[in-house]
């Protein structure tokens, strides 16, 4: 493991490494145990490394004067600290998804928004604890994060770089990971700022750097392992139409079996920056070259053989 690696459970992540690739299930459950179950089943169909969910402690998430504001929701008007605990898992809904993603074979973690979630969360022995954009000003939760000894995974949204700059200080750079992200559901495609991974990159050499993504399409996800994102992580969802603020901004399941593919694609397709010849392309070489080389000239008049113009190089590595 080189110093830009960070281990997450069975996966090594960073440069030089597979893409890790999160599902974002966060609230989108809707409480459901059912629905969670499925989504876990279509990112395990589609080769994802690891779904992530959110865990909050209502009383200690949700500001004192919006407890009684009543809403409209699919399982009636209520009010707003009522609503939170609905789409909120408790301990046996944990323990029941911990048991179904041992056995999809795929891990799973969570974005905790308070102290206490992640007290509750570390019972389980996650291989990773993630830090929502909302909360990368929140030094004390992170650190409480740090404490576990757990990789840490700080998304950056809505934030400046010194601020960035301060929780990265906060926390250190051993076994950091961190997401570029733009928050906004759905987002645009002229805010996504995808070179913001160089950016990153060139700031923190030391830390691997990934990409949280909340835009409608596919492409922008390809596109940053293409600049260098060593993670992604993507909202996922049964439906876009289903009630919830993250729905819109998420992918389908046969999205996702897309999704996971491209990046797979666009990996084997970046290759090592070394120019060389292909043995496939020999043959092409032969038939469609008019002149020869300057080093192919030089390599036969060594070896005193006569060169034509459709002569086929014999040089290692040509």
């Amino acid at each position: 493991m080189s110093s830009t690696q960070v281990r997450i459970g069975n996966r090594y992540v960073g440069d030089g490494e597979p893409v890790f690739v999160i599902a974002e299930i966060g609230i989108n459950h809707n409480g459901s145990l059912e629905i969670a179950k499925n989504l876990i089943d279509g990112a395990a169909a589609a080769g994802c490394d690891s779904v992530k969910f959110q865990k909050r402690t209502p009383e200690a998430c949700v500001p004192r004067d919006q407890w009684l504001i009543e809403r409209d929701t699919p399982w009636g008007r209520m009010t707003y600290i009522d609503y939170r605990h609905r789409v909120e898992f408790g301990l046996e809904h944990y323990k029941a998804i911990d048991r179904h993603c041992r056995r999809r074979k795929i891990q799973w973690f969570a974005s905790c928004w308070d102290e206490d979630a992640v007290e509750f969360i570390e019972r389980f022995d996650v291989p990773a604890f993630k830090a929502a954009s909302a909360s990368l000003t929140d030094h004390s939760l992170l650190r409480r994060k740090r404490a576990t000894g757990k990789p840490l995974i700080l998304s950056t949204g809505m934030s400046t770089t010194s601020e960035i700059e301060a929780a990265v200080r906060a926390v250190g750079e051993r076994a950091l990971l961190l997401a570029h992200a733009t928050s906004t559901y759905p987002c645009p495609l002229d805010q996504l700022n995808l070179r913001m991974i160089h950016t990153l990159k060139a700031l923190y050499p030391a830390v691997p750097i990934g990409y949280s993504g909340h835009e409608t399409g596919l492409a922008p996800t390809s596109a940053a392992v293409a600049l260098g994102a060593t993670f992604v992580e993507r909202h996922i969802t049964l439906d876009r139409a289903m009630w919830g603020s993250d729905q819109a901004a998420s992918v389908e399941i046969a999205g996702l079996i897309k999704l996971v593919k491209n990046l797979r694609d666009v990996e084997r397709a970046l290759g090592d920056g070394v120019k060389r010849v292909y043995e496939a392309e020999l043959s092409q070489r032969k038939k469609l070259r008019r002149v020869p080389s300057v080093e192919l000239i030089a390599h036969t008049h060594m070896n005193g053989a006569h060169v034509s113009s459709s002569s086929s190089p014999s040089l290692p590595g040509v």
